[in-house]
């Protein structure tokens, strides 16, 4: 909800900048695209944004602070091969906050169907390669731990 909200008020920013010019935001597929294409795009880069996340984040390959360019390279990179196919959105609320402030519907079952599709693909790939998750390391590293340490970090001491 927090990140519908926000990119409804990111368009609603821009227009507010630039006034009721252009799409402000809104993600449609690229010009001559059809909407199942844009949808197969779209799948397909979720499928490897979701892979990437957890593939850098989990477990056994948890790369720690690194983990954060290996997302950011893949959504550079995601953007670059589907931005004129797509908008390599990637994210239902980034594609329908916009969609909602401008009343522009066109081709948004689309932008919400693929990013659902593509993460549950990913985590099915992910069990597959795998298995199930979690254990100890999965466990502490979720609630905070360092490694070696036994106490869980707080906010206040970062």
């Amino acid at each position: 909800m927090a990140q519908f909200a926000g990119a409804a008020l990111a368009t609603l920013l821009l227009w507010a900048l630039l006034g009721k010019q252009g799409d402000a935001g809104l993600t449609l597929p690229g010009s001559g695209i059809s909407t199942v294409t844009a949808k197969l795009w779209e799948l397909v880069l979720t499928t490897g944004l979701v892979s990437v996340i957890l593939g850098s984040a989990s477990g056994a390959q948890q790369v720690g602070p690194l983990a954060a360019i290996a997302v950011g390279s893949y959504i550079a990179l995601a953007g670059l091969w589907g931005a004129p196919v797509s908008g390599a959105s990637m994210n239902p609320a980034r594609s329908l906050g916009p969609a909602l402030v401008l009343g522009d519907w066109t081709s948004w079952w689309a932008y919400l169907a693929s990013p659902i599709a593509g993460g549950l693909i990913a985590v099915g790939i992910a069990y597959v390669l795998r298995g199930r998750g979690g254990g100890r390391s999965g466990g502490k590293a979720a609630q905070g731990v360092l490694p070696g340490s036994a106490v869980p970090r707080s906010p206040e001491s970062t």
